[in-house]
């Protein structure tokens, strides 16, 4: 069971291996959400996510014996380094299977702390299957990313610190992937002040634990088809599921575009890097009525690869119109291209890149397509530079936006 011995006792333990993370008040948030809004900063982590705390605690209830089997586990990222990371710490060998779509970033750190990786199947649960295999064949001692109370103790240490902190915090919001932390959190958090309420975020594409939370028992969705890599997981745990169904007050579920929103403001307003899974507590903020209350969004890890991270940003400048593309067509005569850059010039836009075809049509007098992507401040600047563009005869058409 989970106890509050067991977590005050674990909230020690971690201590030696986590930094603090300290609430850090966000006024842009605040000022959105009509209330007070504190992050808990989980991705500043030395392994980059709150993960470590579960893996550290679990494996410091293990026996001499168990650890020198070798440890293993299944895991999209953060639970892996965590794992491996506190292998080292204890001085035993860890293997780690991971999707073959694990970021790479994921994969190399978790090499960094000495663990080996297996690359297996397209999601969690498909490396979560390898790695009892493997566990069987070599005896190895299986540490489970979510559905272990041991790990969900440890990551409930947050709540503690949380509380400490933040004693009159009426809002406590936690990203879900396989429950780990949201069973952790929600049990310590009831058991310190039963008034505060704990809300849970999945990924609309991977809403495993609200399926389960509405039949009563764990189900298997048939795809976790999202961009909150960390979250995607297809079973939530069975050893989770009575302590969320017990101390959980409501489950929200967040869409991918929202994230790619989420990401953008937290690097622009924050300064922080924050992959998609961590920021479901942050887009639910909009989902929910704050006045007059104190809430805190677990950021639950910062573990995202540039290439993923520059394609969220390109998709979040384009969905806020902060980056567009027109298709005008023109005649084939000098000056024609100048009038065009000058028009939006005067409209104060900021062009990025252009794509001049003059085969567009046989007739070139006719017709070649000019393609502009520029850059503006938001939707209304995109609209008073197209109506600009419109007013000078050019007849703009919006096209999708590509930066490279």
């Amino acid at each position: 069971m989970l106890t509050l011995e067991k977590f005050e006792e674990a909230s020690e333990i971690v201590k030696r291996v986590t930094r603090p993370t300290k609430l850090m008040y966000s006024e842009c948030l605040s000022a959105q959400a009509n209330g007070k809004v504190y992050l808990k900063p989980e991705n500043m982590q030395y392994t980059g996510a709150y993960k470590l705390r579960g893996a550290y605690y679990k494996i410091s209830t293990l026996s001499e014996e168990e650890r020198a089997k070798g440890l293993i586990t299944a895991s999209a990222g953060n639970h892996a380094q965590g794992v491996a990371y506190a292998a080292k710490e204890f001085g035993c060998k860890a293997t780690i299977v991971m999707p073959t779509v694990t970021p790479l970033i994921k994969v190399d750190r978790t090499k960094s702390y000495g663990a080996d990786v297996v690359l297996y199947g397209d999601v969690y649960d498909d490396a979560c299957a390898k790695a009892y295999e493997l566990a069987e064949e070599h005896g190895y001692t299986f540490v489970h990313p979510f559905d272990d109370l041991d790990v969900a103790t440890g990551q409930g240490t947050i709540a503690m610190e949380i509380v400490q902190e933040l004693p009159t915090v009426d809002y406590i919001v936690v990203p879900i992937g396989g429950g780990g932390l949201i069973s952790g959190v929600s049990t310590l958090a009831k058991m310190l002040n039963p008034k505060i309420k704990v809300i849970g975020v999945e990924p609309a594409e991977a809403a495993s634990m609200s399926a389960a939370v509405k039949e009563g028992h764990t189900v298997t969705l048939s795809s976790a088809n999202t961009i909150a890599d960390g979250t995607a997981v297809k079973t939530v745990g069975e050893q989770n599921l009575p302590y969320v169904l017990e101390n959980v007050d409501d489950i929200l579920t967040v869409e991918d575009e929202e994230l790619v929103g989420a990401f953008l403001d937290m690097v622009e307003n924050h300064k922080m890097v924050v992959e998609n899974s961590g920021l479901l507590s942050v887009a639910a903020l909009k989902q929910m009525d704050l006045k007059g209350k104190k809430a805190v969004c677990i950021l639950s890890g910062g573990n995202m690869d540039v290439i993923t991270m520059s394609s969220v940003v390109q998709h979040g400048l384009i969905q806020r119109d902060r980056i567009f593309s027109v298709s005008v067509l023109l005649p084939d005569k000098p000056g024609e291209l100048v009038r065009v850059a000058q028009t939006i010039a005067d409209e104060q836009g900021n062009v990025i890149k252009l794509e001049h075809n003059q085969f567009v049509s046989i007739n070139r007098n006719a017709a070649v397509e000019l393609r502009v992507t520029m850059e503006a401040f938001g939707t209304e600047h995109k609209q008073r530079i197209i109506r600009a563009l419109e007013a000078n005869g050019f007849r703009p058409k919006t096209i999708s936006a590509k930066l490279y």
